[in-house]
């Protein structure tokens, strides 16, 4: 049975490379000037290093849609861009699905 909302869908390479591309320079400030990410090559070190924290999806999401901490929200990504984005980051950092 499948409840329409409650999957999280493995990123797709179209919806990796978005999620990539969103990461380094889809925001302003892009994710990678605050944070450390190998699979990006990004080295900041305002924000949580994401390769340590492995976050999955749903908190990237909703860090992204809230802001956190000193992280600000960022209202002006869409819903797919921050689902591509978060999908991204959970994969690259192997976050435990």
């Amino acid at each position: 049975m499948c409840v329409p909302g409650s999957l999280t869908v493995a990123a797709e390479p179209a919806n990796a490379d978005a999620g990539r591309a969103l990461f380094l320079k889809g925001s302003t400030p892009a994710c990678a000037v605050c944070h450390t990410m190998a699979d990006a090559g990004a080295k900041g070190t305002i924000g949580p290093n994401l390769d340590e924290l492995k976050p999955d999806a749903q908190r990237v999401m909703q860090a992204v849609r809230n802001g956190i901490g000193v992280m600000p929200a960022f209202d002006a990504l869409s819903d797919g861009d921050v689902e591509a984005l978060a999908n991204y980051v959970a994969k690259a950092t192997g976050a435990a699905q």
